[in-house]
């Protein structure tokens, strides 16, 4: 693009242009002196304006304009010396036409420069053949013009003036045209000026040469002249400013046309008018010289030889398109796609490929059809679509689906997979588009999508479909509409598994997927998380969601006989059904998981407080996570800050009347919140995988603290919880083995206590780290039995030494004569397998007696000892009272 200072020099040389004109057709005196001294300030600031724009080129872009500029500055100086012979004879020349004459050698550098590197240079024959034609015509057609004046030649000087300058014109225009048709791409504008300020500086030259030689040519050639030269200068001008700032070296190899179209049709043009000239003058009744004859019959032959090189080219061209199509349509046949082609009103003008097979009709039956008219009308967009997505030039909106009517009137759904314009990317072009009939596909692809949002079991919606319908309510709430999420659990769900069958809990959980169903309006969402678990996405606020949580607890809350499969309904168990409902409100600014995790804490919260209920989540909720939150952050440092401690619970045998052996409880004393319960902060270590360490330094410090009892003299086995996730984690041996060898406490003194849980992993795995426990030496016991569902099978094939009864079945032995019996049955079964039982939770001395009578020899509880920690402990243990166990007298068993 020009810059400020071209742009000025342009209207420099335009005014200059206008006042040289005017002064040579008024005949003034003052045009010999006028006239040059306009020349040479507009060559002089065109050669300035050219060397500031060459200077900021980079090296290899700049050297044309340089060399310009050279040629600009050469004009200037011979029309400075110009002026200093203000009587100069103008046919015979002078020392001004030297530099003039020299600036062409200048000029012709400048578009040598601009071709690129010779290792990028091919001219080839065309090239060469157009530059040969352009020269011998302009030639031909100055000698045809300037004929009268050749003939009136007085003299060598003359003859050199009235045959040179023309020559010298055609060669320009001949070097011109060359290199408007080698050079790259990117330089042909700026090659396009060049030529033209050749032509005008052949006009220059023809125009010189009959000012200096026609006598009465002088006024008409001199403002011709002038007139050329100021267009020469501008044109100049507008070729450096074409010229791009990148250097030539860097154009992209191969960036030039291969068919030279510009310099055939500039070379062809040019022969034209030179032999039209030449005729005409013949049949104007001038001679025709042999010269002239001569170059014409040149001429004519180099034309005829182009003419030849384009009709080969032609032909070449012809062949490979014929092979380029015969490829393309073995293509389009080859592929299952169908090819159709819209004219720009939107009719089929050709369809190819399988059109019966694809879309349903025959080729015959589409063609002259609108499409859009054969479309769903819920889809006669699409071909608007399409070309939308075409309008800058990339099929971004592709693929795109319709459903088009076939010819018995059904529906398929076809896809557009690739489209284009028929004419580029003009607005008025028609279209091809590649259709494709994906009707299999496409309902293949609902039914996996129906399958992956959908519960197999009871054709709800699943958690994946539920969390893309909570994302859609979050985003609904954040354009002010209301919804509320419901998460319920069922009460009860687990016994029915258990005691009447997975077939009888699949029934129940369809049964609860239609009644949640029923009571749910049609715009709420109702899904199965999974299990036992249901959710639903209600729309509307909390007063509407909680009326149906209360609809619900009411409606699932029954008791009822479910029988097992083959069964008639009046057999199997009678068991009761609720479920508990936790409810928040989709708030704008959060996230899903986020809000389900306010749903759970409600639901939680209702279990907690006795099931069969409802709660809206709120600020106790939120005090309870908060409180979660924050022990969760605490518990991985509470061990370095010293905020764990251990106590020592006393375990007397009946028969010995004495503490046989203590179980190590932890005790985590928090510096803000107090007391933390262990059910509290075990479980949460458990959930956020701390129970490991934990139990590293519960091992180490109640094995030290032991050791050092041990030392004492008295002889005590030593218990200590271990969670299953320990014995998962297949590192326990080794942190037990560790334990024990850092305080020097014999392996026989330590009981390992892990809970019945581990007998609903059946894992050999599991089973060979207790046994490597158990080979070490230590103790294995069975921590809490009979609070789950125990597996005896399992159990017998465990090396475990010593039963532990939950607390549950030590709280009503005094009253219940069945909780009585069912302890009776444990101690004989711990007999039979050849283990210690040990009850826990004693707290009375009835429950004692009872304990002691059914043959329970190990007992513990508070009636025996509260935990104490390991200061206190050497004084309770030596001080034990021995009637805290009873007397040997019988007690009746109730």
């Amino acid at each position: 693009m020009p810059d400020a200072a071209s742009r000025a020099v342009v209207v420099l040389l335009a005014v200059l242009g206008a006042g040289t004109t005017a002064l040579q057709l008024s005949g003034a005196q003052e045009a010999g002196r006028l006239v040059p001294a306009a020349l040479a300030l507009g060559s002089g600031a065109a050669a300035a304006v050219l060397a500031r724009r060459a200077a900021r080129l980079p090296r290899t872009a700049r050297r044309p304009w340089q060399a310009l500029a050279a040629a600009g500055a050469l004009l200037a100086l011979g029309q400075v010396l110009a002026l200093a012979r203000p009587d100069r004879d103008m046919s015979a020349g002078g020392v001004e036409d030297l530099p003039a004459l020299l600036a062409v050698p200048v000029a012709v550098s400048a578009a040598v420069l601009l071709l690129p590197p010779r290792a990028e240079r091919r001219l080839g024959t065309r090239v060469v053949l157009d530059g040969l034609v352009v020269t011998i015509a302009v030639a031909l057609l100055g000698d045809v013009l300037l004929a009268d004046l050749l003939a009136a030649v007085r003299g060598p000087a003359e003859g050199l003036i009235a045959v040179g300058y023309p020559l010298v014109g055609a060669v320009l225009c001949g070097i011109g045209l060359v290199t408007l048709t080698a050079v790259s791409e990117d330089r042909r504008r700026a090659a396009g000026w060049l030529l033209a300020s050749f032509v005008a500086m052949a006009v220059v030259a023809l125009g010189g040469a009959a000012g200096r030689t026609a006598e009465g040519a002088a006024p008409v050639a001199g403002v011709v002249t002038v007139l050329a030269w100021l267009a020469m200068l501008g044109t100049a001008l507008g070729a450096a400013a074409a010229d791009p700032p990148v250097p030539a070296a860097d154009f992209p190899p191969g960036s030039r046309r291969a068919l030279p179209l510009r310099g055939g049709v500039l070379a062809h043009g040019a022969a034209t008018a030179a032999l039209v000239g030449l005729t005409a003058g013949v049949v104007a009744g001038r001679p025709l010289q042999a010269a002239e004859a001569g170059a014409a019959t040149v001429l004519l032959l180099l034309a005829a030889v182009r003419t030849l090189s384009w009709v080969l080219d032609a032909a070449r061209l012809t062949r490979r398109l014929e092979r380029t199509e015969g490829w393309f349509r073995a293509l389009v046949h080859s592929g299952d796609a169908v090819t159709v082609e819209l004219d720009a009103a939107g009719r089929v003008t050709s369809a190819t490929g399988a059109v019966e097979a694809q879309l349903g009709r025959p080729e015959e039956d589409l063609r002259g059809r609108l499409l859009v008219g054969l479309l769903h009308e819920e889809d006669r967009d699409l071909v608007v679509r399409v070309a939308a997505a075409l309008r800058d030039g990339a099929p971004d909106g592709l693929p795109a689906t319709g459903r088009l009517r076939t010819a018995d009137g059904a529906w398929r759904e076809v896809e557009v997979s690739g489209a284009a314009r028929t004419g580029g990317r003009r607005t008025g072009d028609g279209l091809v588009l590649h259709l494709r009939d994906v009707t299999e596909r496409r309902a293949s692809h609902r039914e996996l999508e129906r399958l992956a949002y959908t519960d197999s079991l009871t054709g709800l919606p699943n958690r994946a479909r539920f969390m893309a319908a909570l994302d859609g309510a979050l985003a609904r709430a954040g354009r002010g509409a209301r919804a509320c999420v419901l998460l319920v659990d069922l009460d009860g769900f687990k016994a029915v598994n258990d005691l009447a069958g997975h077939d009888a809990g699949d029934r129940l959980l369809v049964e609860v997927a239609a009644a949640l169903r029923a009571e749910a309006r049609g715009t709420d969402l109702v899904a199965r998380l999974g299990g036992d678990e249901f959710a639903l996405v209600v729309d509307g606020g909390p007063d509407e969601a909680l009326a149906l949580a209360e609809r619900l607890v009411a409606k699932l809350d029954r008791t009822s006989r479910h029988a097992a499969p083959g069964e008639p309904e009046t057999a199997g168990p009678v068991l009761r059904v609720s479920a508990s409902v936790g409810v928040t409100e989709v708030l704008s600014g959060a996230d899903a998981s986020a809000t389900v995790r306010e749903a759970d804490l409600a639901l939680r919260t209702v279990k907690a407080q006795g099931k069969n209920g409802v709660r809206a989540s709120g600020e106790a909720l939120v005090e309870e996570s908060a409180r979660r939150s924050r022990l969760a952050r605490d518990l991985p440092g509470a061990i370095a800050r010293g905020e764990l401690r251990m106590v020592y619970q006393p375990v007397a045998g009946a028969e010995e009347r004495r503490v046989l052996g203590v179980e190590a409880l932890v005790r985590w004393d928090h510096p803000e919140l107090g007391p933390v319960p262990p059910e509290e902060f075990i479980g949460l270590a458990e959930d956020d995988g701390l129970i490991v360490p934990l139990q590293r330094w519960v091992l180490a410090t109640a094995t030290a603290e032991h050791a050092r009892l041990v030392a004492g003299g008295r002889d005590l086995k030593l218990g200590v919880n271990i969670s299953v996730r320990h014995l998962q984690a297949r590192c326990l041996v080794e942190d037990v083995t560790r334990a024990l060898e850092g305080s020097g406490l014999p392996a026989h003194l330590l009981m390992v206590e892990v809970t019945e849980s581990v007998l609903m992993d059946d894992d050999e795995r599991l089973l060979a780290e207790l046994a490597e426990l158990s080979a070490l030496g230590c103790v294995v016991s069975l921590d809490d039995f009979g609070k789950g569902y125990s597996s005896l099978a399992y159990l017998a094939r465990l090396p475990v030494q010593v039963l532990k009864m939950d607390r549950g079945f030590v709280s009503g032995i005094d009253t219940d004569p069945r909780v009585a019996a069912l302890v009776g049955s444990v101690v004989d079964l711990g007999r039979t397998l050849g283990m210690d039982v040990v009850a826990e939770g004693v707290e009375t001395r009835a429950q004692l007696e009872v304990l002691t009578a059914l043959g329970c020899r190990f007992l513990q509880g508070w009636h025996i000892g509260r935990p104490v920690p390991a200061a206190d402990l050497p004084a309770r243990v030596d001080g034990f009272d021995p009637a805290l166990v009873g007397g040997p007298e019988a007690v009746a068993v109730p």
